[in-house]
């Protein structure tokens, strides 16, 4: 880069940097000016109610462009929604005006709507063409997105005649747009012109939308053609002055004919080229859409739900119209005092409620001393039968005893010491165990039984198979707890003794290396012998 364009570059930045800091409280004063003026302005919400078709739809959408910039352009309206719901919400937005369109099997309907208390005028659609319609007509329009930066201007004409409705129609279309000053209004804000007709005859109001454009006047057309920058083919001319005197080869549709309808003096510069202040100048009208034409059918008090002030259709008498206030008069009265009955009904169920609420509070207070107090005597509801409460306890024998009612072996818990089983209460009575036939020699209980011991004093039938633990160990009721063991292939024991009795269970396979212990007698030994050879 070089060093003059460098230097060009700094001076530029720092000539920005001061001019922000000389305009930043300018620009806070017009912004605040901006803001006043828009809160000022009419804002409008346009929308449909029920079903209105495709076509309708785009109505809508129309109107939306035309009430531009002071509309919401991208209201979503759903079917759920209620009038209510627009009223409530127009209030923060600071909207104004209600349009709205519906549809039935016979006609299109408009309503128009002043908030927050009305009143709210009908209209009849009788026809209408879309944006698109009338563009496609035109051979050129002109149509850009810069005329919808400002508000529209709005011409009535024929609303001065006599009669209540026409003079509130007037008033609720100049409502509707904002209100200028002809002395001080800037003339470039002015892009586009509402023009709204009435017709006393018919009682038909037409509705029109125009771009607006401003030409000089007093000029030939090959001079006009230079201020456009269109330069015209001069080849068959000898001179210039050609041009600016006949304007030759230039075609009819070039020049519009102008006259005293659309000519005036410009109080200021307008833009475009040539329109300077106190020179004559052409206003020109070009129609962009849409277009209506209506009829007012009938204006009501309120949001909808007044007294109809007209009718253009039916026509009351005053003794109907008494009749009709006085009815209204009497519903107002049952609605107000059927709103008394239901809030004095209301107050005295809260009333109910809080005196439930403080006799429940005092009766906890009461109940929570006595709580506090327990009886020592009062028995535990989980215990049934007068049993003795389960113990819990990690210890396993502890836990075997308490289940079996016995008290373990010494193998079946080496790592536990052999606890001493309490002694019975003197009051319940021993249930001793029958003793087998022919049993000499004393059991556990003190009784003779022929029974072998093994070593330690243990019967011989309680000699372990599988390194000296036993299985299918006699209670003292005389049962049997039956055990599997998945080393000889899932067979239950405990249906018969180990001594290679009649009850006995066969063994398939090879029995454990560790063998059969043999007792005093060996008669576990032999009688597994005798059951193999048999097999």
């Amino acid at each position: 880069m070089p060093i003059s364009k460098y230097y060009w570059l700094l001076y530029r930045t720092d000539l920005l940097i001061s001019e922000t800091k000389n305009q930043k409280k300018s620009r806070l004063n017009a912004n605040h000016v901006a803001e006043e003026v828009f809160g000022s302005a009419p804002h409008s919400f346009v929308f449909h109610r029920g079903q209105v078709g495709k076509n309708v739809g785009q109505l809508v959408a129309d109107m939306r462009r035309v009430m531009e910039p002071f509309t919401a352009e991208s209201l979503k309206v759903r079917k759920k929604n209620v009038l209510k719901d627009f009223v409530a919400m127009a209030g923060p937005l600071g909207v104004t005006h209600f349009m709205i369109f519906t549809k039935t099997l016979s006609s299109i309907n408009m309503r128009l709507a002043r908030l927050p208390k009305g009143p709210m005028l009908h209209f009849r659609v009788t026809k209408y063409s879309l944006i698109k319609d009338v563009v496609s007509s035109l051979k050129r329009h002109r149509m850009h997105d810069q005329q919808f930066t400002h508000h529209p201007l709005l011409v009535l004409n024929n609303f001065g005649s006599d009669g209540m409705q026409v003079k509130l129609m007037a008033t609720m279309f100049q409502n509707m747009f904002p209100s200028i000053n002809v002395h001080t209004v800037a003339l470039n804000t002015i892009k586009r012109c509402v023009l709204l007709n009435y017709d006393p005859v018919s009682q038909e109001i037409e509705f029109r939308h125009y771009s607006l454009k401003v030409v000089p006047v007093g000029m030939s057309r090959g001079v006009k053609k230079l201020m456009q920058e269109k330069f015209p083919n001069m080849s068959k001319f000898e001179d210039i002055s050609e041009l600016l005197m006949k304007g030759a080869n230039l075609s009819e549709s070039e020049a519009e004919q102008d006259g005293d309808h659309n000519i005036t003096e410009l109080p200021q510069i307008y833009s475009g080229r040539g329109n300077m202040a106190s020179q004559q100048s052409a206003v020109r009208l070009t129609e962009i859409g849409p277009r209506l034409t209506m009829q007012l059918v009938k204006i009501e008090e309120g949001m909808g739900e007044g007294n109809v002030l007209y009718h253009a259709v039916i026509a009351k008498t005053e003794e109907e119209l008494q009749e009709i206030l006085i009815r209204k008069e009497a519903q107002m009265k049952e609605k107000q005092e059927r709103k008394r009955k239901q809030e004095q009904n209301i107050a005295e169920k809260n009333a109910l409620r809080e005196e439930n609420k403080k006799r429940s509070l005092a009766g906890m207070k009461r109940k929570r001393p006595e709580e506090e107090e327990v009886d020592p005597e009062v028995e535990d509801p989980g215990n049934q039968d007068n049993r003795p409460p389960v113990v819990e306890s990690d210890d396993e024998a502890e836990y075997y005893r308490q289940a079996v009612g016995e008290e373990p072996d010494e193998d079946m818990f080496p790592e536990v010491k052999r606890r001493q089983r309490p002694e019975r209460s003197s009051e319940v009575p021993f249930k001793k165990r029958k003793p087998f036939p022919g049993d000499k020699t004393k059991n556990l209980y003190g009784s003779k039984s022929s029974r072998e011991t093994g070593p330690g004093g243990r019967p011989a039938g309680k000699t372990s198979v599988n390194g000296g633990k036993s299985f299918g160990k006699r209670s003292a009721g005389g049962k049997k707890f039956e055990k599997e063991d998945k080393r000889f292939g899932g067979r239950k024991f405990g249906s018969g003794s180990t001594s290679g009795g009649p009850g006995s269970s066969k063994f398939k396979g090879k029995p454990h290396s560790g063998g059969f212990k043999k007792g005093p007698g060996g008669g576990s030994r032999q009688g597994f012998k005798q059951k193999m050879r048999k097999s």
